[in-house]
């Protein structure tokens, strides 16, 4: 297979990929070819630069798949503006810290959505922009040409949760959404003939992906909103899907779901992030989708795509998270900085052009995350130290071992106890939180929340929780105490709470 092209363009220039009259976008509102979706970018972007923005303001977007969401990167990126993108199911307190802590200038999203949102949840002076509007702004009779963009200047601030404290923006450079494109076009070997299901959110860098990578190729992105595994397969089934991307607790309900025997003939390749498989899911979609190739995938926003399993290893080594994708130099590196030999367990750090530039308006954890690349690298420069644990082995296929922070990554979402336990002492029913990841076989961790306070409380708390927090991030199970284990400085012991849950 020949080398992908390791040269970044500007983003907005996707449009230019596939043949005008091919199919490649397929939304509620319709179908538009690439002619089509070329026009809808340079109509939104003038439009855009039409409404006062200037270069470098965030564009915040909190809405459900559609055309103006599946657009609105492409076209922020050509006005030369930077793309927010909100993960609908987020509720007011976290959309209100995305918006203030990006200093967004613009929010677009629906009236219902917005009547969520209280005063002083917007910054000063953020315009919003509702569904007419909107709809208007994609139908406009200006245009706006491809850009010349700069590749290293900021085209995108996709929020993810650390460990402590609330979600921090990852900047991403044009150069780190093209390329991140064409890598994955390249290794899952897509081509114009595709046709990609987008289950996941666009707001996720692998649900995004979807979207730049199949437009990357010349194919046609799919992006649905579902409520269950058959939805899912109702629209692979409708829309001939050949790719479909999911986390694994997505997989785990479509092996259980009943597939009718035509309805995954079109499948040619799965993909798999966010989290490990377990091996007897990998076995079951191997079973199931036996004509479909099964990419094993390891990532983190602040890198996009670390590592892919070549689907040859599956039956093999279906525990393996794979090696570098290209454009990706991954080593695993010991305490002292040194390469850590095959068998021995070291941290993942990820050098490179997929390399984020750091975290919003953010120095000291863009520090901590962000440093010198080993002095063995070959790219050099800054690269992402990602805390998680891994050991190579003699072939060079890696294999994750563990996470050093403290991040609960729950149905494909990485959440931070933090919020949770804000929430939940907020309430005022609970004195002192902790929240804990425990191991899950369908969420990968399930979230258990260990609190000082009433336990007659425990109804009123859960319905406080579901009004303030998304349905990801709800516990699981609730476990009340009189005191909380307290280690030696006077913080409260989160590790001897979770040996005591997991005894």
């Amino acid at each position: 297979m020949q080398a992908p092209d390791p040269i970044p363009r500007p983003l907005d220039q996707l449009t230019l990929r596939g043949e005008a009259n091919a199919p490649a976008l397929v939304t509620r509102e319709g179908m538009l070819d690439y002619a089509g979706l070329e026009r809808g970018v340079a109509s939104l972007s003038a439009a855009l630069a039409g409404k006062g923005l200037g270069p470098g303001h965030r564009v915040a977007s909190w809405l459900p798949k559609g055309r103006m969401t599946s657009l609105l990167p492409l076209a922020c990126a050509r006005a030369g503006l930077v793309h927010v993108p909100i993960n609908p199911l987020l509720k007011r307190a976290q959309v209100a810290h995305i918006l203030t802590d990006s200093g967004a200038a613009m929010l677009v999203t629906g009236s219902a959505r917005l009547a969520t949102l209280a005063t002083g949840d917007l910054p000063d002076g953020c315009r919003t922009v509702e569904e007419d509007e909107g709809a208007a702004m994609l139908a406009g009779e200006g245009r706006l040409p491809p850009s010349n963009a700069d590749p290293d200047s900021l085209a995108a601030l996709l929020y993810t949760s650390g460990s402590t404290g609330r979600p921090k923006g990852v900047m991403l450079s044009h150069a780190n959404l093209w390329l991140g494109a064409i890598s994955v076009a390249h290794y899952l070997e897509l081509g114009p003939g595709d046709r990609t299901l987008g289950v996941l959110p666009l707001s996720f860098d692998y649900g995004q992906n979807q979207l730049l990578s199949t437009w990357a190729a010349g194919g046609c992105a799919i992006p649905v909103e579902y409520l269950n595994a058959r939805d899912v397969i109702r629209a692979v089934e409708r829309h001939r899907i050949t790719t479909l991307a999911g986390v694994p607790p997505l997989w785990v309900q479509l092996v259980e779901a009943g597939w009718p025997p035509a309805a995954s003939l079109s499948l040619r390749r799965l993909t798999n992030s966010g989290g490990r498989l377990p091996a007897s899911i990998v076995r079951r979609m191997r079973e199931m989708f036996p004509a479909a190739e099964l990419f094993l995938m390891y990532g983190l926003t602040e890198a996009f795509r670390s590592t892919w399993l070549d689907p040859a290893f599956v039956d093999t080594h279906p525990d393996s998270i794979g090696a570098a994708i290209p454009f990706a130099e991954i080593m695993v590196v010991r305490q002292d900085g040194t390469p850590a030999p095959p068998g021995e367990t070291g941290e993942l750090v990820h050098a490179g052009p997929l390399v984020a530039q750091g975290y919003w308006n953010d120095p000291v954890r863009t520090d901590e995350r962000f440093r010198p690349a080993p002095a063995d690298s070959q790219y050099g420069g800054t690269s992402v130290w990602s805390g998680d644990r891994v050991r190579a082995d003699e072939q060079g296929l890696l294999y994750f071992v563990g996470r050093e922070d403290a991040m609960i990554k729950t149905s494909g979402n990485r959440v931070s106890p933090t919020e949770i336990e804000e929430a939940a002492v907020a309430s005022g029913m609970a004195a002192e939180a902790v929240a804990i990841g425990v191991p899950d076989d369908r969420l990968g961790q399930a979230i258990a929340l260990v609190l000082r306070g009433d336990r007659g409380r425990e109804a009123d708390l859960r319905r406080y929780l579901k009004s303030e927090l998304p349905n990801f991030m709800q516990p699981a199970s609730i476990v009340w105490r009189s005191e909380l284990p307290r280690g030696p400085n006077g913080k409260l012991d989160r590790e001897r709470l979770r040996q005591e849950l997991m005894s």
